[in-house]
C-alpha cells in the first residue's frame, strides 16, 4: 500500500525525472554531435541514428513522467532507459580516461548516479498517483 508520503515523493521525482530527460531529449536535436561521441562503436548503425534514436526515447518517456495516468508506466520506461544508456556513459568514461582530472572525475563519477537515477524511476512505477 502506497502512504500519502511515498505519492507525494513519486510525484516530485516524476515532475524532475521528466523535466530532466525532456531538456536533454531536446538536446540530441539540438547539439546531436556531443552525444554521437557517446555511441559505443560496437553498436551497429550510424550513432547519428542511435543518438537521435535516444533522444526520441528520452523525450517519451518524460511524457509518459510528465502525465499523471502514465507516470507509473513512465517510471518503468525510465529505468530501462537508465539501464539502455549505461553503455554510452562507460564508453564517455572509458574515452576519457587520460583526460584531464576534472573530466576525467565527472566522467567516470556519471556511473554510480546511475543508481539513484534507477532508484527513483523504481520508486515513481511503485507509487505514484
Amino acid at each position: 500500500m502506497t502512504t500519502p508520503q511515498q505519492r507525494k515523493t513519486a510525484t516530485r521525482s516524476a515532475l524532475v525525472q521528466g523535466t530532466a530527460l525532456a531538456a536533454m531529449g531536446a538536446l540530441h536535436f539540438v547539439r546531436p554531435e556531443h552525444f554521437d561521441a557517446l555511441i559505443p562503436a560496437s553498436l551497429p548503425g550510424s550513432a547519428r541514428a542511435w543518438t537521435l534514436g535516444s533522444g526520441v526515447a528520452e523525450l517519451g518517456v518524460a511524457a509518459l513522467l510528465l502525465n499523471r495516468r502514465t507516470r507509473r508506466t513512465g517510471g518503468r520506461a525510465a529505468v530501462a532507459l537508465y539501464l539502455g544508456v549505461w553503455p554510452g556513459n562507460f564508453q564517455m568514461a572509458w574515452d576519457y580516461r587520460n583526460k584531464a582530472p576534472l573530466p576525467k572525475l565527472i566522467a567516470w563519477g556519471r556511473l554510480p548516479l546511475q543508481l539513484p537515477m534507477i532508484s527513483s524511476g523504481l520508486h515513481v512505477a511503485r507509487h505514484a498517483a
